[in-house]
């Protein structure tokens, strides 16, 4: 399933089969064929290069076909793609569960994905060859997808049944301020709050208190403690009437 094969049948738009090759390459797959594109240099038409952004390599290795049997060559389970289920025909399944059972099988199927042409879908012929039927699920009301977000999200889905990619996450590179750096951050700050009369020192009200479990709960950096401590510094030069 790692080599899945993305079938776009009588495609009218270049730019479309451009996104296409893009939404592939994100998700980490490779084998596009076109059955009877509109325009037969489709491949190497300028909006096609310019959406595919960076998967030119995609539409290089990526066939024309006259027909569909041409495409399906080598395939063993293939998979239609339709907004609404057929009176007649393979059942249809919700992408996500479909793509999980069969990646769970001992011996995974060489599969197709069939994107019907933008103006018209899928022919009920090309219906009547596939194993199965894709209904993304969208708002009852409004189902209309783009040709390249449909071929996004099953891309999206079969990669998470094939088990996904990690998260490139980056971990700050962040000192926490101590205890003792807290501690002299808010005595800073309890001198510059009374200075400008927010605080009575008579009648605290359990303020830096408040404020000490505040700081506690953020997890304060070094960085962060040096900018409130440049705050607590400014408001006495307002207080005092010093220039700032």
């Amino acid at each position: 399933m790692e080599s899945t094969r993305f079938i776009l049948i009588n495609t009218s738009h270049a730019g479309n089969v451009g996104a296409t090759a893009r939404a592939m390459k994100v998700m980490g797959f490779a084998d596009l064929v076109l059955v009877a594109p509109r325009f037969a240099d489709v491949l190497c038409h300028e909006e096609a290069i310019a959406m595919a952004s960076g998967a030119a390599d995609i539409l290089a290795r990526a066939r024309v076909v006259g027909t569909l049997a041409e495409a399906l060559d080598g395939v063993d389970f293939v998979c239609a793609t339709a907004m609404t289920p057929r009176d007649f025909g393979p059942p249809t399944h919700e992408p996500r569960a479909l793509f999980s059972a069969l990646a769970a099988r001992p011996q995974a199927p060489r599969l197709a994905l069939l994107f019907g042409s933008e103006r018209y879908g899928m022919s009920n012929e090309d219906v009547y060859r596939s194993h199965a039927v894709l209904s993304i699920p969208t708002h009852p009301e409004y189902g209309s997808l783009n040709l390249s977000q449909a071929v996004q999200l099953l891309a999206y889905d079969l990669r998470q049944a094939l088990g996904g990619f990690g998260v490139q996450a980056r971990t700050p590179d962040v000192t926490r301020a101590d205890a003792q750096a807290v501690q002299g951050l808010l005595e800073h700050l309890q001198a510059a709050l009374v200075d400008i009369g927010f605080l009575d020192p008579q009648a605290p009200r359990k303020l830096m208190p408040r404020l000490n479990q505040l700081f506690n709960r953020a997890e304060l950096t070094q960085e962060e403690v040096h900018i409130l401590r440049g705050i607590a510094r400014q408001m006495q030069k307002r207080s005092s009437g010093a220039e700032p």
